[in-house]
């Protein structure tokens, strides 16, 4: 293909890219616009990929970009037009970030594109700043100068508000801070959660090599498979109708087995839309005994309910109803899940926008609603039984914090640390309770801890 042919083929990603982001710095979610845009026209697999990368890349990276237009620019980011920010966001994002894109294509295509969606009255523009940073990089000085406060300086270069990563300096130290806020820029990979009930793990990795598909196991989650990137369409892979797998974080799986489930048990999961753990602990039962999926919204309900159809689960029942207020399953529960909601800020690779709407504020606001679903939850507990909390994010405020508190006013509950055989063993801490940090596991970040009644 030639490059005239080539900047022909990506331009109907470009547009699509323009489109989304300009709905997307309105307040739109990053992935619900994204997926509604590719809906709306149709485009190859390379189209879909590029404009896939364009957008959640541009999202991830937007603070980058501005203090790119805020020195390149007559007008700083915030300053400019709309869909010029937009503009100059695409075009600077393949020229730093997509080596893959040449220079001439990257500036081409995109005053090219400015010309279609702005009457050609921003194309100047774009064209002499996007020039201007090639003749900066050419002259071997990056064209983005960073600010002198240290951590500015990393959340600058790295994309990233700056009291996040003032959180994870306090946390982890800058050469750890820096690591996780390159893993977290980096596209996710995709895990499969083998379907025990209908193959091993070994079976399933054999399948997916018949197609050419080279799975990965995973060392510390027994159902894991890590499929290597751009497989394609999901569902139309190996024993996606027969619910051989579902799609699950090879870390989320560690929950259900912290949560350990025997068959024949009650057990309750009280945050469990879309089911992803509800039909992981019905798994690990056998599809033998009881298993409640609860969440507010039937709306989400009837995804467990479609999940529970393909993996050919019976044992899970749901419950419609706020989790904070339920009080049918006092006393019933022999392990009992609370996911809680949370920031998820140990899935920003997932989540491409969420370092841009999570706040100190909505932190806290977090932190009370978790400690409320904790409470109640553990009312459901039967004596003896397990009571397993989890969040996928990273800040101690809704992690410890809500587990420190609700220890100290339940004196009866003790941690009980994962086991020496068991997969969350690997990530226990010294005080017994399970971090996963994704910089060093390579997998999303959760926290979790297992308590039970003394």
């Amino acid at each position: 293909m030639t490059t005239s042919s080539k900047l022909n083929a990506l331009s109907p990603a470009r547009r699509l890219a323009f489109d989304a982001l300009k709905e997307i710095y309105r307040g739109g979610y990053a992935d619900v616009v994204l997926h509604r845009q590719l809906a709306k026209v149709k485009l190859n697999k390379l189209d879909r990929s590029f404009a896939t990368e364009l957008v959640y890349g541009t999202v991830r990276r937007q603070r980058t970009l501005d203090a790119l237009i805020d020195q390149l620019g007559k007008k700083p980011a915030q300053q400019q037009p709309p869909d010029l920010r937009v503009l100059l966001h695409l075009g600077l994002y393949q020229l730093r970030f997509l080596n893959q894109v040449p220079e001439s294509a990257a500036v081409n295509t995109t005053v090219e594109l400015t010309k279609v969606v702005s009457q050609a009255k921003f194309s100047g523009v774009v064209n002499g700043i996007l020039r201007q940073y090639i003749r900066a990089r050419t002259g071997e000085r990056d064209p983005l100068q960073l600010p002198s406060d240290r951590v500015a300086a990393i959340a600058t270069q790295h994309s990233y508000p700056d009291w996040l990563v003032e959180l994870w300096l306090s946390q982890l130290g800058e050469t750890e801070t820096i690591a996780l806020c390159e893993w977290f820029n980096r596209p996710p990979a995709i895990d499969l959660r083998v379907n025990r009930l209908k193959l091993s793990r070994a079976d399933l990795q054999q399948q997916l090599a018949a197609q050419g598909i080279e799975a990965q196991s995973l060392p510390h989650s027994p159902q894991a498979l890590r499929l290597p990137p751009a497989v394609g369409a999901i569902q139309a892979l190996p024993g996606y109708a027969e619910g051989w797998w579902t799609v699950q974080d090879a870390s989320a799986q560690l929950v259900g087995h912290l949560v350990n489930p025997q068959a024949g048990e009650v057990a309750i999961d009280a945050c469990a839309a879309p089911g992803g753990k509800a039909t992981h602990l019905a798994e690990l039962m056998g599809d033998e005994g009881l298993v409640w999926a609860c969440d507010r919204a039937a709306s989400r309900l009837k995804k467990v309910a479609q999940n529970l159809r393909r993996l050919q689960l019976n044992c899970v029942q749901t419950c419609t109803g706020d989790s904070t207020a339920i009080t049918k399953f006092v006393g019933e529960g022999d392990r009992v899940l609370v996911d809680a909601p949370c920031s998820g800020l140990g899935t920003l690779h997932r989540h491409a926008d969420a370092r841009w709407r999570q706040t100190p504020d909505s932190i806290t606001e977090l932190a009370q609603l978790q400690t409320q679903l904790l409470e109640q939850a553990a009312t459901w507990v039967k004596p003896r039984g397990t009571l397993v909390y989890a969040t996928c994010t990273l800040h101690a405020a809704e992690n410890e914090a809500v587990i420190q508190r609700f220890l100290e006013s339940h004196p009866p509950w003790r941690i009980y640390p994962p086991q020496a055989h068991e997969p969350a063993a690997a990530f226990v801490t010294a005080a017994g309770w399970v971090q996963v940090w994704p910089h060093r596991a390579h997998m999303d970040g959760f926290f979790m801890v297992r308590l039970r009644r003394e």
